[in-house]
């Protein structure tokens, strides 16, 4: 007889485990991210206004795939293609929070083109995915990986990429030889330039919640019920700006540069930024507060005090277990 799981299993063990190494959201607009198809959602992301949270088992898929990098290059290296690896090599910046990091630059020995340097970007599949690219090819099956390869090619300055899919239910090997497209790879980084620099809001891709594309998306909580964020960092705060040098500054403390670990918690002046609250705004007599009509009360938000609300007290609630008509708020 088969021994009865216990509630507490060892594979819920060590996917808890795996969540608690959850990496912090990354402080730029990543290359990989580029061919999204949605502005809204690159935008909450970059912002840090909606931070994807994955279970351990999501988690051990990604660290799989960060894993197969080295197989891969040990495979290709058995074959007599020649990969560089040196880290300094590795990464691209374009500037204005838009980068990346390649999995590797060829340097030659690659059958088809043997002189000719390559990029290369490895990538692990279920079967149906693997089945689909390759019948489709890169471009067709996997818009977002073209999309990264054609980026990743600007920034190197390399003209092809070698991009390698293996397929995790059977080992299988798919590789394609993918061609640059200048002018699709400009439109990729002025795209990342646009959102990222952006003040306010982009639509989102659908204004249908029964959209494909949107039932699944991490955002579709923001975009389609709530439309607050639940994130309090420098990055949901209407007081700071992202800037064209790749840097946060603050309004509060006379557009002061803000260190990244330090965007990540925020201050107790956080404002909420009015494109991550569904209130209506009022006028604010005072530099750093935002004045909103929440449920028909007008509350103040920013640094706390008897007049006004922090961005935590708006988020959790607290204004309602209060008598907002005296005092003016407490």
């Amino acid at each position: 007889m088969k021994i009865p799981e216990p509630n507490i299993s060892i594979a819920n063990l060590i996917d808890k485990k795996a969540e608690e190494g959850q990496e912090a959201p990354r402080p730029h607009l990543g290359a990989s991210l580029l061919g999204h198809p949605c502005d809204r959602y690159l935008w909450l992301m970059f912002r840090w206004a909606v931070i994807e949270k994955f279970d351990g088992r999501m988690l051990r898929l990604f660290q799989r795939g960060q894993r197969e990098e080295a197989v891969i290059i040990n495979l290709l290296r058995s074959i007599g293609i020649e990969v560089e690896e040196r880290a300094e090599q590795m990464r691209v910046d374009f500037g204005a929070h838009v980068s990346g990091s390649l999995d590797g630059i060829i340097l030659g020995g690659v059958p088809e083109a043997p002189t000719k340097k390559h990029v290369l970007e490895c990538k692990t599949h279920s079967l149906k995915s693997f089945n689909d690219l390759t019948s489709k090819g890169v471009k067709e099956s996997k818009p977002m990986h073209w999309s990264q390869c054609q980026v990743y090619m600007n920034g190197s300055k390399i003209d092809r990429t070698l991009y390698v899919g293996v397929c995790k239910d059977n080992d299988h090997i798919y590789t394609e030889r993918v061609r640059y497209d200048e002018a699709a790879a400009i439109k990729l980084i002025n795209r990342g330039y646009k959102i990222t620099t952006s003040d306010r809001i982009p639509e989102p891709l659908s204004a249908d919640p029964s959209w494909y594309q949107c039932k699944f998306c991490p955002c579709y909580d923001f975009c389609f019920n709530t439309h607050i964020t639940k994130e309090i960092n420098c990055r949901t705060c209407a007081l700071s700006t992202a800037r064209v040098n790749s840097t946060w500054t603050c309004m509060r403390y006379g557009e002061a540069e803000i260190p990244v670990e330090a965007q990540r918690t925020g201050c107790e002046g956080h404002v909420l930024h009015p494109d991550l609250v569904p209130w209506k705004v009022s006028n604010s007599d005072e530099d750093f507060t935002a004045v909103y009509e929440v449920e028909g009360k007008i509350i103040k938000n920013g640094a706390p005090d008897s007049q006004v609300y922090s961005s935590k007290e708006l988020l959790d609630g607290t204004w309602k277990t209060e008598d907002l008509t005296f005092n003016f708020g407490r």
